[in-house]
């Protein structure tokens, strides 16, 4: 009756020494998994901030009259109310995909206006050579300005 109390006890060390073992091993394998989602959600804002930046862009330079203007808000890029016929520099406000809404930090201009936008999301974006940033998940698309034909 003592030697089956010590089988007992061994068999349950065994399967605890498993479960941790498979615990940490499963662990790992999510952080494995996770740095190739990280990776595909910071490279998805460089896109989308690339069109937010054509859309300034063409909206600073198609301004009527002789200055040029930036967007007063986000919403001017969907329908540019200035000429006769209206315009449209993008089709709709683009998700943030690190934070999954349609908010963005606007970059003011210093002429008035926004002259670009960056994300509001707080988490640290992956570098390129698999180091952490030390600086927030923040994009910048500044908009430079062209010189008139006349």
């Amino acid at each position: 009756m003592s030697s089956g109390k010590r089988q007992g006890g061994f068999t349950y060390l065994c399967a605890l020494l498993l479960v941790a073992v498979a615990g940490a091993g499963l662990a790992a394998i999510s952080e494995l998994w996770s740095h190739p989602r990280q990776r595909e959600k910071e490279t998805e804002p460089l896109w989308i901030g690339n069109q937010f930046k054509q859309a300034i862009g063409l909206y600073y330079q198609r301004s009527p009259g002789t200055v040029n203007r930036y967007p007063e808000k986000l919403e001017d890029l969907l329908e540019d109310r200035r000429f006769v016929s209206t315009q449209h520099y993008l089709r709709r406000i683009f998700t943030d995909p690190m934070t999954g809404k349609a908010e963005w930090q606007a970059v003011a201009a210093a002429i008035g206006g926004i002259m670009g936008v960056s994300s509001t999301s707080t988490g640290r974006p992956i570098g390129r050579n698999g180091t952490r940033h030390h600086v927030l998940c923040r994009l910048e698309f500044p908009v430079r300005a062209a010189p008139r034909k006349t």
